[in-house]
């Protein structure tokens, strides 16, 4: 009796220890990505990835900043492979948790557009631009720079988003560019003209199409969106900005790779297919982003990036949110003035 006892709880140990190795295996397979990028703009994306790969996937959505919070809070126990950001300003909150990437990916993307440390790089490209109401004003009525938005003219006319962490990137190249207290005035100065808060760009295009208010701070691909919904009668249009200030920035959704990931394999590869040419394609098709490389061209509706004033400045060094939002709480932008 005793040693068919024996047998059986050596097969039974067997049998779940085979079964917990297989799921402990199971898990260290699957791909965590914590991704401040919207569900409804990646997750197609990220499916494609998993089917062809045959690499399990799990997504948890939420806004850069809190993720990266998430991040820090986590520390070495954060189960995330890797971080995707809407802007590398979130990338830089984590900075020290990040892992060097390979040259093979960070290659693979322009100096502008990628980590001069080689933890991060840029997926797809987006504007800053002006988004406005094309029956209260035409393209040659708007000014030359974001700058002179200060205007008693616009008061009441404009919105903005100065939670979103899209506008908080160019704040911060604002403070790279025209310095702490220049930044400061025109943030006092946008205050002053008594902007709506919005929470996020969509709401901004909508209101713009809608009259509500004459421009907004955006964005660019978010227009496109609306305008393949409700067609080319939609009421606004975007403006790239003349002068090639801060308020012509082209940021990148940025990715990079976890110290602590186990799947560190599979990230590489995740990321190697973000850039590949069916990857670039589907942010160029799909969200009407501009291609990060020469794997695929912008949608006809936009402009070449080269065709575009910029501001020369390399996105890693958009880093320092921490410093931006204290300035955006000073100067009460994100309140409204109260």
């Amino acid at each position: 009796m005793m040693k068919y006892l024996a047998i059986t709880i050596t097969v039974l140990l067997v049998l779940f220890g085979c079964r917990e190795s297989e799921d402990m295996q199971g898990k260290a397979h699957e791909l965590i990505i914590y991704s401040g990028r919207s569900q409804s703009l990646v997750e197609p994306i990220i499916e494609q990835f998993s089917e062809l790969t045959e690499i399990p996937v799990s997504v948890k959505y939420a806004k850069t900043g809190a993720l990266a919070g998430m991040i820090i809070e986590e520390g070495d126990k954060t189960p995330a492979d890797i971080f995707f950001a809407q802007d590398p300003g979130g990338l830089g909150s984590v900075y020290d948790q990040l892992a060097v990437l390979p040259g093979s990916i960070v290659n693979q993307v322009p100096e502008w557009s990628r980590d001069m440390g080689g933890k991060w790089v840029g997926i797809s490209g987006r504007a800053r631009v002006v988004v406005y109401n094309t029956e209260s004003l035409k393209e040659e009525d708007l000014p030359d720079s974001i700058e002179d938005f200060t205007d008693p003219v616009w008061k009441g006319r404009i919105g903005w988003a100065p939670g979103n962490s899209s506008f908080q990137a160019m704040v911060s190249a604002m403070r790279l560019i025209w310095g702490e207290e220049r930044t400061r005035e025109w943030l006092e100065g946008i205050v002053k003209n008594e902007p709506k808060i919005y929470p996020k760009n969509t709401p901004i295009v909508n209101a713009t199409g809608k009259g509500e208010i004459d421009v907004g701070f955006v964005n660019h691909y978010y227009l496109h969106r609306f305008l393949a919904e409700k067609g080319e009668g939609f009421k606004a249009r975007n403006y790239y900005t003349r002068n090639a200030g801060p308020g012509s920035l082209i940021l990148a959704a940025a990715t990079g790779i976890l110290e602590t990931s186990k799947n560190k394999e599979s990230a590489e590869k995740f990321l190697n297919f973000m850039l590949s040419s069916t990857g670039q394609q589907y942010f160029a098709g799909q969200t009407y982003e501009f291609p990060i490389n020469d794997k695929a061209k912008p949608a006809l509706l936009l402009p070449q990036l080269d065709e575009l004033t910029r501001p020369e400045i390399n996105l890693s060094d958009l880093s320092d949110v921490k410093g931006t939002q204290s300035l955006l709480l000073e100067t009460r932008a994100l309140t409204g003035g109260n």
